[in-house]
């Protein structure tokens, strides 16, 4: 086979692939075996035709195609790899010889494949650069705003004889109504004042209203079959309760944690505070490490993959091809676009590697967030080809955190911080893939160990133990997987 690569524009390339004939043979001979598997000769069995009176049955022409067909995907992969490219989409192929269409064999196959692909980009060196981002200085307001959230996890409602105000629950009556039409109404609900989780309006029209009270406002509802249609709301409010806290005293702590005194549980809270600002300095340190790529690098983004994410958008929300928010979401997607070259190219210069059980991980949240059972998520990805997509989100997510560690980062004071506690280290990442290997190692022996002790012999074929198995080969790549935990700073 030879490939030769044209760039027709800095993200897009033109793949001519030509094949000769002996090449081509094994793909002619399958084609030969499928068809003739398919096709009713009299005076021979199915799968049995001779090659030539199959092409006197349904021409040569069909077979070579059905041949073509079957070759140029794997030949096109095979390119691809051998030119070192990095395909960004499904490329546009075009035939342009073909073998013999007489009975002769000989001849050649050439087909071109038009592709977006990667652009190349020339990272900084990340020693070089430094980043500044907020202190982490932890105040008192920090430890009362801590120690208000766990008096409320304990606080009790109890109902006052006054106007509801921000932060207040009340227990509501609801109907909306669309001309003569009522379209939904509750009753009893608890709601709290300033949530801002149902209707847009509804903690205007309920601050300053007493129990018993009514009033009506205008808002698009929310759910339903008439959803985002203007609904006059009628609310009235039925009971109006505060959250009464305990008292931040000894008995409080000895009740909410494991501590005997106030102060105790503030120095603890005071410890939790500091580690969430260390983590939020992580993010912002990762957050600006991404937007100074942005702004530094000149990356060209291509438009056919552009278009095509712009498509999915637009036929995912149910608009047609042609639909005016394909504009307006545009620069927001070539964002995303370019974002993404940036990461992949980053994760691959750094050998980014994902774990499996940081994919479990990234599997199990996801199922979480769509509200799935983890198995049946993990089996529809599966399914779905999404794994690998899955994969690639991990590794850039992760990029960034393994750039960061050779970025010097400081706070606005100029000390230069340590983030490895949510980063990670490289030297965690060298002891997490020894330990893979050894556990790797521990597992083949126990196979071996197994094996011997079989009543089949370890060279039968039909033993699950056999190196030749597929059974063993899958325990051992699973066993390759390092169990190297996700950092706080990737997760985020």
């Amino acid at each position: 086979m030879k490939s030769a690569v044209e760039n027709l524009e800095p993200t897009r390339v033109k793949l001519t692939v030509e094949v000769g004939y002996d090449e081509l043979k094994p793909n002619l001979d399958h084609a030969y075996q499928h068809i003739g598997e398919q096709v009713n000769v009299p005076g021979f069995r199915k799968g049995k035709v001779p090659p030539r009176v199959l092409e006197q049955r349904v021409g040569r022409a069909a077979i070579i195609e059905h041949a073509v067909n079957d070759a140029v995907p794997g030949l096109y992969s095979r390119a691809v790899t051998e030119e070192s490219l990095r395909p960004m989409g499904q490329p546009e192929i075009n035939v342009t010889e073909l073998p013999n269409l007489t009975g002769t064999a000989g001849g050649q196959l050439v087909f071109t494949a038009e592709v977006d692909v990667r652009p190349e980009i020339e990272l900084p060196d990340l020693s070089g650069l430094s980043l500044s981002v907020d202190g982490a200085e932890v105040t008192d307001a920090d430890v009362d705003a801590k120690l208000d959230e766990l008096r409320e996890r304990f606080g009790t409602l109890a109902g006052v004889e006054r106007a509801a105000r921000d932060g207040d629950f009340v227990v509501i009556d609801l109907k909306a109504t669309i001309g003569e039409d009522e379209v939904d109404s509750v009753s009893g609900i608890s709601y709290q004042v300033g949530a801002g989780t149902m209707l847009d309006g509804l903690d205007e029209a309920l601050t300053g209203l007493s129990a018993g009270e009514t009033t009506t406002f205008t808002a698009p509802l929310a759910g339903g079959e008439r959803a985002g249609e203007e609904a006059e709301v009628t609310v009235t409010p039925t009971a109006v309760k505060e959250r009464e806290l305990p008292e931040a005293d000894d008995d409080f702590a000895q009740m909410a944690s494991e501590f005997d005194t106030i102060e105790e549980l503030k120095d603890d809270l005071r410890a939790q505070a500091a580690k969430d600002k260390g983590a939020d300095q992580a993010v912002a340190a990762r957050d600006a490490l991404l937007e100074k790529f942005r702004t530094d690098l000149d990356i060209s983004v291509p438009s056919g993959v552009v278009d095509a994410e712009i498509a999915r958008h637009l036929e995912a929300e149910g608009k047609e091809a042609d639909d005016a928010h394909g504009e307006e979401i545009r620069e927001e997607i070539t964002g995303l676009v370019r974002d993404q070259i940036l990461l992949d190219t980053l994760s691959e210069k750094l050998e980014v590697q994902v774990t499996q059980n940081e994919l479990l991980e990234y599997l199990v949240q996801s199922a979480q967030q769509y509200g799935m059972e983890p198995n049946q998520f993990i089996q529809a990805a599966s399914q779905t080809g999404q794994i690998q997509a899955f994969m690639g989100e991990i590794a850039r997510n992760k990029a960034l955190a393994v750039a960061l560690r050779q970025v010097t980062v400081t706070d606005a004071a100029g000390n230069e911080l340590d983030l490895t506690e949510y980063i990670g280290s490289d030297e965690a990442d060298q002891e997490a893939a020894e330990g893979a290997g050894a556990e790797a190692a521990e597992a083949g022996s126990a196979d071996s160990g197994e094996s011997a002790d079989s009543p089949e012999s370890p060279d039968s074929p039909d033993s699950p133990d056999s190196p030749d198995s597929p059974e063993s080969a899958d325990s051992a790549d699973e066993a390759d997987e390092s169990d190297e935990d996700e950092t706080d700073a990737e997760k985020k």
